[in-house]
């Protein structure tokens, strides 16, 4: 099914008895595709001819509904086995953000993910993140390891010096405690990176 076939449908609840192709087109011709019209900003939204309100929250309830989806695909099972819903789920929530967010994936003895927290949210460029406190809720939850994840909203997944410097410190004091950082992701709208297949965790 086209990406706009299926918005239709999306857009078909909240504007019944019209034909919404026209809609579902000039949505995806402005933002590109189904996933970044409903990550899209509602304010962005609203600027599109015949969006209103009922049309931002449907969108916004199909985006919700998706990223619940993909968090029950990986919340209590084992993050190692399951990975690719683990990139799928963290592309869900992060890809399209605006702005920076860091978030913590905490793990137990299995490496069940027993609990998934946002750290920090920032600029478009930087979000402030404190290794003291990122062990402290690692302990709080009782884990064993940790994967850290956070997004560049550039689009660009490739980790920065900064971003480098940062998950060294966290690792050294998560060492310190006996819990293991199993992998840091960054995520950007083209893809992911991970430090421990580039060699650097």
């Amino acid at each position: 099914m086209p990406d706009y076939e299926l918005l239709e449908l999306a857009l078909f609840a909240a504007m019944p008895r019209r034909d919404v192709k026209p809609l579902a087109k000039a949505l995806i011709a402005r933002f590109g595709s189904f996933a970044e019209v409903i990550a899209a900003d509602p304010k962005r939204l609203l600027e599109v001819d015949d969006v209103g309100e009922a049309v931002v929250n449907q969108l916004k309830i199909v985006e919700a509904a998706a990223r619940r989806l993909a968090k029950g695909q990986v919340i209590g099972r084992p993050a190692l086995s399951s990975w690719s819903a683990l990139l799928d789920y963290c592309m869900a929530a992060m890809a399209r953000s605006p702005t920076e967010e860091f978030r913590v994936l905490f793990l137990d003895r299995k490496n069940v993910l027993v609990a998934d927290e946002v750290q920090a949210r920032g600029t478009v460029d930087h979000a402030p993140v404190y290794p003291r406190e990122i062990v402290k809720r690692a302990l709080e939850h009782g884990a064993s390891a940790i994967i850290l994840v956070h997004n560049h909203p550039s689009g660009d997944p490739t980790p920065s010096r900064a971003d480098i410097d940062m998950t060294r410190e966290i690792a050294a004091a998560a060492k310190a405690l006996r819990i293991a950082v199993h992998d840091h992701l960054v995520i950007g709208r083209n893809g992911h990176a991970s430090f421990k297949s580039l060699g650097l965790l």
